[in-house]
């Protein structure tokens, strides 16, 4: 990998510039699939839960609005199921292996996303107020454990040794999951974080649970290790390409289509790759940037800053390199991703449904 060198020597490294092409009616024939197949079974694991704690996830999946009428609200992507299917396809299995796979998968990162919300003060997702703005912390809290809990229920009912297998790998991704939102709320609170930080913590955030969402419908289908591990790989970079997409959405992207406050990653402190890119960079734009930020981490009236004053602060991060770096490194880790699937033997309309995925991830609104 190419590098060049930031501030106090650190490694930064380049990327690739070119854009992939999407297919884009493809991608959304494997989410729709991903949904339509997985959402049954969704429904019936969340049913399982006792009041109110079954109304508030059901608020949270967009199947109810905030005074219980039936709504159709958006669930998300669904990129985490569409993955869990293909995978099993790649091991050589039927789609339908991998359900319970996609499902625990996606109960996971709705826990997650109720917990997140929670702890970064979130009042919107997906255009709708959070569940704790409707619902309270304490419920928040509680169905997130909850569905922690389905989604290791669903797995283990199945009674096999892949199972057993695909549960494993469920609780490691996890765990690293939550080391990651740890590091992330740690780093909000650091005055510089490294580029290897950051993408470490990403890598746990969001790289761990895409990584097994493309190998747990493989284990259930009775890949080997080998093959598992091989496809963790693919899904670990495209996590990272995901979570650089997703920090330049979180300073840059359109409140109407991301559903979030503007410059919100900005609002939380947070040091995302483009902050944390541009204070690495050097010269003048990353060092008023930086005075800046430390600045803010001692003000007392943070909360009270004008649009114009993160949009400064934007603006600053752009001209240090960070927006551009960022979307190189999206691009970089896209290929890494890509090229991993190399070295699985799968039948080839599985192999290029997994990269017209990986591009969408990558060239996705921003």
């Amino acid at each position: 990998m190419r590098t060049t060198s930031g501030t106090r020597g650190e490694k930064v490294p380049t990327a690739p510039s070119a854009n992939p092409a999407v297919d884009t009616e493809a991608v959304t024939a494997l989410l729709e699939r991903g949904r339509t197949m997985s959402t049954p079974v969704l429904r019936a694991a969340v049913d399982r839960l006792a009041p109110p704690m079954d109304t508030v996830a059901a608020y949270h999946f967009g199947w109810i609005d905030a005074h219980g009428r039936p709504a159709d609200g958006d669930g998300g992507k669904a990129v985490r199921p569409a993955l869990a299917l293909l995978s099993a396809e790649a091991a050589g299995a039927p789609p339908e292996v991998g359900v319970p796979g996609a499902v625990a998968v996606e109960l996971v990162h709705n826990f997650s996303l109720l917990h997140d919300d929670l702890m970064d003060g979130d009042e919107q997702r997906r255009h709708r107020d959070t569940v704790w703005k409707v619902h309270g912390p304490a419920q928040a809290i509680l169905v997130g454990d909850a569905l922690f809990a389905l989604a290791n229920e669903i797995l283990l009912e199945l009674g096999t040794v892949e199972a057993g297998r695909a549960t494993r790998r469920l609780t490691t991704a996890t765990r690293k999951l939550i080391d990651g939102q740890a590091q992330d709320i740690s780093y909000e609170h650091r005055e510089r974080v490294t580029v290897e930080e950051c993408l470490e913590m990403e890598g746990n955030k969001t790289g761990a649970l895409l990584a097994c969402a493309v190998s747990i419908g493989a284990v259930l289908g009775g890949a080997d290790d080998r093959t598992a591990d091989t496809l963790e790989a693919y899904g670990h970079h495209l996590g990272l390409a995901f979570q650089a997409v997703d920090d330049l959405l979180g300073i840059w992207g359109d409140p109407e289509a991301t559903g979030k406050q503007t410059w919100s990653d900005l609002r939380q402190r947070k040091k995302s790759l483009p902050v944390v890119a541009a204070l690495a960079a050097g010269g003048p734009a990353s060092q008023r940037l930086g005075e800046l930020l430390a600045a803010d981490a001692k003000s007392n009236d943070f909360d009270s800053f004008s649009e114009e004053e993160f949009a400064a602060r934007a603006a600053l991060i752009e001209e240090a390199g960070g927006r551009d770096w960022t979307s190189q490194e999206a691009r970089r880790q896209h290929a890494v991703a890509v090229e991993a699937l190399d070295r699985v033997d799968m039948p080839e309309h599985v192999r290029a449904q997994l990269v017209a995925l990986a591009d969408f991830v990558v060239v996705r609104k921003r």
